[in-house]
């Protein structure tokens, strides 16, 4: 669990570019990538991480500035890598400005439920995680690069000169 603000503003900064670095990858073309026609898209998903960055925290009083949740997925990749980095500098700010140790502590009406705060930031973390790992599927599809997160990906195993993982 998430017991300090510095914890998570370490935690937030990892993951946050390891968005980033998926995100770097998508091109305008990619946007469309879906499994099926009935599913999500590379770029409503991207953009789904992006707009709940405000959604969730928003919920917790804070005024996290970005794209609202209701907005148009956009039809560059630019301004989903814009809208997100938006978002994720802005919970930062807010969440120092505004919140001590202690708020982490404090009970939010999310989704039904009473969360603690320190269970939002775990649960938005674990959200976007999710996501991503559903993205480098699509992304492979697209025929994009897909960057490692938590180690090598296929392509930088190569690069290193190892072989990639068995199948």
């Amino acid at each position: 669990m998430i017991a300090t603000i510095v914890e998570f503003e370490e935690m937030w900064t990892q993951e946050s570019n390891e968005t980033r670095k998926i995100l770097a990858e998508l091109t305008d073309r990619s946007l469309a990538q879906a499994v099926t026609k009935d599913h999500r898209t590379l770029g409503r998903l991207a953009w789904h991480i992006t707009t709940s960055v405000g959604e969730m925290m928003n919920r917790t009083g804070l005024q996290v500035s970005g794209p609202p949740d209701d907005s148009p997925v956009p039809a560059t990749a630019a301004a989903i890598r814009a809208g997100y980095d938006e978002a994720a500098h802005s919970l930062l700010a807010e969440m120092k400005a505004k919140w001590k140790d202690a708020s982490l502590q404090v009970e939010d009406e999310m989704y039904g439920q009473r969360w603690k705060r320190a269970l939002t930031l775990a649960i938005l973390i674990a959200h976007q995680t999710h996501h991503r790992g559903q993205m480098t599927v699509l992304m492979r599809q697209a025929g994009l690069k897909v960057p490692g997160v938590y180690g090598p990906s296929k392509e930088e195993w190569a690069a290193m000169g190892a072989p990639p993982p068995e199948v």
